[in-house]
């Protein structure tokens, strides 16, 4: 536990109190402060988007007049194919239009003020562009092109208001009375109105005919369904909002308005159903009359459900505001009151330090009894009564302090002796350079950097009954344990090829027979891996596992003979004799063969990026041509540039062997 809190004691020993207390303030206060800001913004994000809703709700009245009054050109449009010479048609489509014109303008305005919220100035100007078309053509169309351009101006004014339902949020509210009421709005309610209208179309044309063709009772039929399961969609949908409301007066206006609805709308369906029947006759029945009601109890419960919704997304707001402020006022007052009793603290420490102080200044004097009183009922109060001891204690430190530092010093030097020894041993066991020389066929060279006084890489080179003999191998970390690990590998070797065990199989378990228990012996989880590779004439036998051999052909082209299979980590497990496999290799005259250690390849730089192996064969190849030594220093070169200044975390073993 001291362990944890010891950065921070050290951090507040180099303070000052002034300055721990800013310090741990600020500390304080930035995270409250943070919160604060975030909850503001959350805040703000909140009444911003609700104010959004606020102006989409706006918008839409306008833009509900606008629709109804194209309906009601279209409807007397309906009529005039029929009634040309009627005056009185004439002056319903001209008073019919010039109040969709003066529409036009409210919602021109609208879309000014909030043309950079809601983003509707283009579906708008659509809309414009396309009634604008059909009145300068008006008297030059046909009715098919008219009836064409009334259905894309309507089919427009809907696609302008599902672009404020999503531009204003509308139809994103998280809360389910407001999200169903500008459902209802925004598609609910002007899809039963869309239905209605296309129903007096058709009335008017069975109406006039006094007949009723199968193609317009199969619309008829259609058009009945849609209207009653529109109606029924918004009647659930609104008895879930109206649920979710919390204004009993709100539920008592809807839903008497949504009932009447409901009402006119079955009745209409039940007129339609003795129209559609197959054996009816077409008799002017008064469903026209019932739909222009329907239509008319539509439009009022949009009117009071967006009233209603405007009402409640400004009570929304009103609540989001005044919570706002009651926690801006909260966190204030509880800020003031922490920052007095801050100053209060601050000062009580401050009284208590002079206090001791004076005392210790006493002490340096010599004067140490029972002066030393302080009044706190804290901890600081108890160093009053340790003061006296302080001294002596201090005494007994130091010189236990001086007795450790000369025993450490002590072990020091005999630990830094123990690994020197080791190390010039390591060193010793090496295949010394004339020794490398001597071999006639091959061209060898070696090279091992421990990263510590003493690593846990191992190499050797062997030259026995006419064949050559190179282990290459790396135990599990570094250090005095696993270089002892590695000297018990060499030495386990030279024996066993001593006594001219040949089989590699037998050769292998032999050696992990040793190393398993001898590491067992030492209670070390210490493991080796090791490949041999065996040469005679030409030919290379590779057994064990460990990294991957390289061979270097004579054209560059790299081969990689991989060690997965062909052996088992040293000193885990009694018996490896199931995993040793053999494979051979031919070297021809000038190729070259690359045995390395993991050290090489997982080397990092500055940026703790590894060399890796594209890097190493690119060296290979490009210096294949060249002696073992001159191969080597080409790889180590580059090695130690890329590693530059960065520290070397693992051993570094590196053997070439190149055919004469």
């Amino acid at each position: 536990m001291k362990r944890v809190f010891k950065p921070a004691i050290d951090l507040m020993n180099q303070l000052k109190y002034p300055q721990k207390f800013t310090l741990i303030t600020m500390l304080l206060a930035l995270p409250l402060s943070l919160m604060m800001c975030l909850f503001l913004l959350e805040t703000n994000i909140r009444i911003d988007f609700t104010q959004k809703q606020t102006y989409g709700i706006k918008y839409l009245q306008p833009l509900r007049e606008l629709r109804e009054a194209i309906f009601e050109s279209y409807l007397i449009e309906q009529e005039l194919k029929y009634n040309f010479d009627s005056e009185i048609y004439q002056n319903k489509l001209k008073n019919a239009n010039q109040r969709t014109g003066e529409i036009f303008q409210k919602l021109i305005n609208k879309d000014r003020q909030w043309k950079n919220v809601l983003l509707t100035t283009t579906k708008l100007n659509e809309v414009k562009s396309t009634w604008e078309q059909l009145q300068e053509n008006y008297q030059i169309w046909s009715p098919e092109t008219k009836n064409v351009f009334y259905n894309r101006s309507i089919a427009q004014t809907y696609e302008l208001t599902a672009k404020v339902g999503e531009a204003s949020n509308l139809i994103l509210d998280p809360y389910l009375d407001a999200y169903y009421f500008s459902d209802a709005i925004l598609a609910k309610l002007p899809q039963i109105q869309r239905t209605l209208i296309e129903i007096k179309i058709l009335g008017n044309s069975i109406n006039r005919n006094q007949e009723i063709t199968p193609e317009e009772r199969g619309n008829l039929v259609q058009l009945s369904g849609s209207l009653k399961d529109y109606t029924q969609e918004l009647s659930r949908n609104l008895e879930v909002a109206l649920n979710q409301s919390n204004s009993p007066d709100l539920r008592l206006k809807l839903n008497q308005d949504l009932q009447e609805l409901l009402l006119t709308s079955k009745q209409l369906n039940k007129q339609l159903d003795v129209l559609t029947s197959p054996y009816a006759n077409a008799q002017p029945l008064n469903y026209i009359h019932q739909a222009d009601q329907t239509l008319k109890l539509s439009s009022k419960l949009e009117n009071k459900i967006s009233q209603a919704l405007n009402k409640i997304l400004q009570t929304r707001i009103r609540y989001l505001r005044t919570r706002q402020q009651i926690i801006v006022i909260f966190v204030l007052l509880i800020s003031g009151i922490v920052i007095y009793l801050w100053i209060a603290f601050y000062k009580a420490v401050m009284l208590t330090v002079e206090h001791l102080d004076e005392a210790a200044k006493r002490m340096t004097n010599g004067f140490v009894g029972e002066d030393i009183r302080l009044e706190n009922k804290d901890e600081l109060g108890q160093i009053g009564k340790s003061f006296n001891k302080i001294v002596t204690a201090l005494r007994y430190s130091n010189e236990e302090v001086t007795r450790l530092n000369e025993r450490l010093k002590t072990d020091n030097l005999r630990m830094s002796a123990e690994l020197e020894i080791a190390r010039q041993l390591q060193e010793m066991i090496l295949p010394k350079e004339e020794e490398l020389k001597q071999i006639a066929e091959l061209d060898i060279s070696g090279f091992m950097a421990p990263a510590h006084e003493v690593g846990g890489d191992y190499y050797d080179v062997l030259q026995q009954n006419g064949k050559i003999k190179i282990g290459i191998g790396d135990v599990t970390g570094h250090g005095l344990e696993s270089g002892v690990v590695m000297i018990m590998a060499q030495t386990a070797v030279r024996t066993l090829l001593t006594v001219e065990e040949t089989d590699p199989v037998k050769f292998l378990n032999a050696l992990n027979q040793i190393i398993y228990r001898n590491t067992n012996r030492m209670k070390s989880p210490k493991n080796m891996t090791l490949s041999l590779l065996e040469y005679e004439a030409g030919v290379m036998r590779l057994s064990g596992q460990h990294e991957e051999l390289i061979v270097v052909r004579n054209n560059g082209k790299i081969e990689r003979i991989d060690t997965f299979d062909l052996g088992f980590p040293l000193g885990l497990e009694p018996d490896i004799t199931p995993f040793i496999q053999q494979v051979e290799i031919t070297l021809r005259s000038g190729e070259v063969a690359v045995l390395y250690t993991d050290g090489i390849t997982e080397a990092v730089n500055s940026q703790n990026e590894l060399y890796g192996l594209e890097k190493f064969y690119a060296i290979l190849q490009k210096n294949h041509h060249l002696s073992a030594d001159g191969i080597r220093q080409a790889v180590i070169d580059d090695l130690m540039s890329y590693i530059n200044e960065q520290k070397v975390f693992d051993d570094i073993t590196l053997v070439v062997i190149k055919q004469r």
